[in-house]
């Protein structure tokens, strides 16, 4: 039987991974920058600023929203997307703390 290898390492470090995949794509950063400037945005709203298609997008908003990073409150026939305040906050702690944690000028190769 498979083991799921991300099971052998920390909470942490597995929360770490799932938000760096989460902002490994220049157009997930793009999106979290609009919605960090309006505070909510629609699909379509996000499709006019980006030079993607719409299905790609949705692509982009689910994996945002898998990691937990973003949440969407369905607004009539339309979903709207914002920052979830909790791990938004978490992200930042987690990141920055690893990176804090990193090489300084005399204990790097």
């Amino acid at each position: 039987m498979k083991t799921n290898k991300s099971e052998e390492f920390s909470l942490r470090d597995n929360r770490i991974a799932d938000f760096a995949k989460a902002l490994a794509h220049p157009a997930r950063v793009a999106i979290l920058q609009i919605l960090l400037k309006r505070n909510s945005c629609v699909c379509g709203d996000l499709v006019e600023e980006l030079p993607i298609a719409q299905s790609t997008v949705s692509q982009h908003l689910k994996e945002l929203k898998n990691a937990g990073i973003i949440k969407g409150e369905i607004e009539g026939t339309k979903v709207c997307y914002c920052l979830d305040p909790v791990n938004w906050n978490e992200m930042k702690k987690h990141l920055g703390r690893f990176i804090e944690s990193g090489c300084t000028p005399g204990n790097c190769c």
